[in-house]
Formats: C-alpha cells, structure tokens, sequence
C-alpha cells in the first residue's frame, strides 16, 4: 500500500471539518463540471429510489459527514474518505444505459470510474499518495456489498488490502448506503459488518495484508491465491527492473542516473533501428524486443525494460515473461505534474502527440505491489 501519510501538507478545501461540519454544495457544483453531470443522469429505483446520482452522491457526502467514525479521524483522513464519497459515481452518466423495457443499469461504472477519479485528481494536483488513495477507495468501493459473490473472497480481500484502507472502505461503504433509498438497506449494512470482520480476520484491516516475503506475496498474486502465510522458496537469480510512466515522465534520466552501467532494452531505441514509427504496426518492434530480453535473461543478467508500460495488462504479460526465468521484478514508476510533463515532452527530439499522452492518461493504470517484488514511485 502507498504511504497514506507522506510529508505533504494537504487537505480538500471543501472537506468540512471540526468549526463547521456542513457541507458547501454551491461552490463545489460552481467548480467541479464533473459533479454536475451527476444531474439528471437516472438510476435503478430498486436500488436507488432517492432519485439520480446528484441526489445520491449529496445523500452520501451527509451522511459520511454525519458518522463519528469518520469526524474522529485526522483531517487528512477526512479529505481522502469525503473526496471518494464524491467521486465514487462519477463514471454512472458515461455508463448508464437504458434498456427498451426501461431497466436501467451502470455496468462498468466502478472500475471505469477509478480511471475517471485519477484524471480529475491529476489535473486538481492533489498530491499523488493522497490521490491513490482515493482511486483506491472508489476502485474497491463495491467489494464490501459483493464479497462473497467472489470466487475466492480470501484472495479478493487481501489483494484490495494491497492498495485501500480497508477500514476507510467500510466507513464509505456506510455512508453509501445510507446515502440510498432501498428495501435492502439493513441487508447490505450487515454486509459490511461481515467485511469488516472478515478483513480482521486476514489481518488487514487497517494496513496491507503482510506475507513472510517479498517473492512470498509476488508467487501468492502470480499464482491467484493459495495459503497466504506460505513462505515460498526464493530461487530467482536475475533482476528485471521495468519502467512505467507517460512519455517525458523521466524514465531514461532515471536509468542513466541509477542504472547507467545495466544493459537496456528500449523500445524507443529499437524502433529508431527498424525506421519503425509509433503510429505504424508495432509487432516487430514487440518481437525484437523481447527477442533480446530473453537474451539477457538465458545468461541470467540483469537488465531494464524501458517503455511506458503504462497497462496493466502489458506489464503482467511481461512479467509473466521474466519471471518464467527466475527474475526479481522491481517496478519502477515515474511522474510529474501536468504542466511539467507537457513543457518536457514539447522539448523531445521525437514529440508525443498530446492527443496520445490524454488517452494514455485516461487509462492510466498504477503499478502496485500486487504486480512484483518491488515498486517504486519516483514523484518530481
């Protein structure tokens, strides 16, 4: 889990606090077009007879503002939790639909609405820590309602312990329900006495789940569960390092700053090589670039996969890779601020379009400690 607490003074201005725990709606509809498209947008009355998602998103934020499980906590704490009751519906008006005999549903709206969460908090410059956090939160905000509808609940808990508090996960949990009108209400309210009791019992509830080792949590996710206290035989004997991060994030000084003597393979470099441009199929650029990695890791030497891997998926196909040949994963993550990123990449001798760094940013997906042995955020 990221460092919920690092040496950044920040709070949320319209959070409430202690001299006034009211909440400012005029000015936060006045600033944020994202909350006021939650207006009109309808939901299923089954669940949600309090009407649209303005009206359920206003119920929530008052009723987390009311509970004094979450008036007891720091005023950082209360900025993350209230940001997230904010936020966790955001993406319902993209994913609403309609359907001809008038049911309504929102597939898709949490996991897609985690993305839309880090854009908004991007572009606010909420300070990294703080805003992962809150992504985490509203990634994970249904798991206490549909937990033992999972296939593995042990695995479900302890992988989102990962990245969300999941103490801070049942105070919103709360709040939204309360924030609703629905015949199950007591129903999912017991549903998140039972999380919050079984997160207790795996022993993260509160902090992340901790495994005997590094390389015992990476073989527990690599291998989608299993017995969580298993101390798993450490046989790697190389070290991949896999850089992430959007275009002009920092990604070669970093290398010729830390790793200046380790072999490297770009993709950057590569497609210099082949005249292969980025906008052109990229399959022989894939193809000779793991040709070589696989170079490296028969003679067991360490090396650095250098491209944005900015997905999740395409870092796990890689790293399913490496690890085939006994390879410590370290991920290392660059970022900085918008402005800084944009003036970086306008002085590349070969510029992304920034039509390509927007939407590499809204599907930008964090590396986390599920994902390897090690994780570093580099913060400029």
């Amino acid at each position: 889990m990221l460092n919920p607490f690092p040496q950044v003074d920040w709070i949320f201005p319209f959070c409430p606090s202690e001299s006034n725990w009211s909440i400012d709606w005029t000015s936060m509809l006045g600033q944020f077009e994202w909350l006021r498209n939650l207006s009109g947008c309808p939901q299923n009355p089954d669940y949600h007879a309090e009407g649209d998602v303005l009206t359920h998103t206003k119920l929530v934020c008052e009723a987390l503002v009311s509970l004094s499980s979450w008036q007891g906590l720091t005023k950082e704490t209360r900025s993350i939790i209230f940001l997230a009751a904010l936020l966790h519906d955001v993406a319902k008006p993209a994913y609403t639909k309609i359907d001809t005999d008038g049911h309504i549903s929102s597939h898709g709206h949490v996991q897609n609405g985690a993305k839309m969460a880090r854009r908004i908090l991007w572009e606010m410059e909420v300070p990294f820590y703080f805003r992962e956090m809150i992504v985490a939160l509203v990634r994970q905000s249904s798991l206490p309602f549909y937990l033992l509808e999972k296939p593995d609940p042990q695995f479900s808990i302890i992988q989102a312990s990962q990245t969300a508090r999941l103490d801070w996960l049942a105070i919103l949990s709360q709040a939204d329900t309360l924030g609703r009108k629905c015949k199950d209400q007591k129903d999912l309210l017991d549903k998140i006495e039972l999380f919050s009791e079984f997160s207790k019992e795996q022993q993260c509830f509160g902090f992340p789940k901790e495994f005997p080792s590094a390389h015992s949590r990476f073989f527990y996710f690599q291998k989608g569960g299993g017995n969580p206290n298993h101390h798993a035989y450490n046989d790697t004997c190389l070290e991949v390092v896999l850089m992430c991060g959007l275009p002009a994030s920092g990604k070669d000084n970093w290398i010729k700053n830390n790793l200046a003597t380790w072999p490297v393979v770009s993709l950057d470099e590569i497609r210099r090589e082949l005249k292969t441009p980025p906008h052109k199929n990229q399959g022989e650029v894939i193809r000779e670039s793991k040709e070589r990695a696989r170079g490296f890791l028969r003679e067991k030497k360490s090396f650095v996969w250098n491209a944005t891997n900015t997905l999740r998926l395409r870092r796990s196909q890689l790293i399913s890779l490496f690890s085939g040949y006994q390879a410590r994963i370290r991920i290392v993550y660059l970022e900085t601020n918008p402005t800084s990123l944009l003036k970086r990449n306008h002085k590349r001798d070969e510029t992304v379009p920034k039509k390509v760094i927007e939407k590499m940013l809204d599907n930008l997906e964090i590396p986390d400690l599920t994902e390897a042995h090690q994780v570093e955020w580099i913060i400029t």
